[in-house]
């Protein structure tokens, strides 16, 4: 017969036995999500990582966390931000927006697995030795959004035939984005087109843009992939309609906003695979064994209402191919 003294004992132990157990639980991991531009322009990319991470059994708040660092147009607090996020001992960092925030965490850590996107080639941006074999502790996804610029351009010249001067918007804050790549450049000089190249890397910069509207009168306007201008694109699209401007942008919402056109990389697609390599490396896989996957689906959409109000007509062919059509 158990004593009473020896029963109370018992029953303390047992008290304590959960607490023991989840002391000697693992620390669930944290995600460090580093990027450039605001948390709004983001949400569907976000959305989309993470149904790649449930993909491979993590689920936000369950078994892993995720931390987010915003530069918010300011440029110089991205390397502070990818320190913090080392400090923070995140198992994977996430660099979201280009060359930049992929160069602040590799600047910062050479031991934590980071995953980029790219917009344009990451082997020429020294991010990756090669996109098959990437090397070190980086591993990302090639979206390609800024080869896109030639079919972009074929697509607005379908609907203003007449155009003869094209502007090209361009965020200032990205390293060589005014330097064309050499097929856009060759579609230029095939079309005989006047090609001018305006830039803006903050809101006082894009206002004086919209001014020079009035003496530039371009024919068409594109739009470069870039978080700051996807930012501010409600402000463009309505800038460009108050002008009379067509449209076709580099980042899928900006038909949603007003534009007339854009033609992009799907963010789904390419955010569900960065969701399923943060998954994997968290399971023990080493970047640098994971190629760097390059884009295949691309989204075309059309804004049927902003080609009434600047009374276009948008062939049926381009109908026929578009995978939304805003009416």
């Amino acid at each position: 017969m158990i004593r009473r003294r020896e029963f109370i004992t018992l029953l303390r132990g047992a008290a304590a036995w959960p607490i023991a157990a989840r002391a000697q639980q693992p620390a669930m991991p944290v995600i460090g999500w580093l990027g450039t531009g605001w948390e709004d322009t983001a949400s569907e990319q976000i959305q989309a990582f993470r149904e790649g991470l449930s993909g491979v059994g993590f689920v936000v708040g369950k078994n892993v966390a995720i931390e987010y660092r915003w530069e918010e147009a300011q440029q110089d607090r991205m390397p502070a931000l990818a320190a913090d996020l080392v400090r923070r001992q995140a198992a994977v960092i996430i660099a979201y927006g280009g060359p930049r925030p992929a160069r602040a965490a590799m600047s910062a850590t050479s031991t934590i697995p980071i995953v980029f996107s790219a917009a344009s080639d990451p082997v020429a941006a020294g991010l990756v030795a090669s996109l098959n074999r990437p090397g070190g502790n980086v591993t990302g996804i090639y979206n390609l959004a800024n080869e896109l610029g030639t079919k972009q351009l074929e697509l607005i010249r379908e609907v203003v035939p007449a155009a003869s001067t094209v502007a090209l918007l361009v965020h200032s804050g990205t390293p060589g984005a005014d330097l064309l790549p050499k097929d856009l450049q060759a579609t230029v000089r095939s079309l005989g087109l006047h090609l001018v190249i305006l830039s803006a890397g903050s809101e006082r910069e894009l206002e004086a843009v919209f001014a020079s509207f009035t003496q530039q009168r371009p024919d068409a306007l594109l739009i470069q992939a870039d978080t700051f201008l996807s930012h501010w694109r409600i402000q463009i699209a309505a800038a460009a309609a108050q002008h009379a401007i067509p449209t076709i942008a580099g980042s899928h919402d900006f038909a949603a906003a007003g534009g007339l056109m854009t033609y992009a990389t799907s963010p789904a697609e390419y955010y569900h695979q960065a969701g399923l390599y943060a998954g994997r490396i968290l399971k023990g896989e080493k970047p640098a064994n994971l190629p760097v996957v390059q884009a295949t689906k691309f989204d075309f959409a059309i804004n049927l209402k902003t080609a009434k109000a600047l009374r276009l007509t948008v062939p049926p062919n381009l109908l026929a191919i578009a995978d939304e059509v805003i009416e």
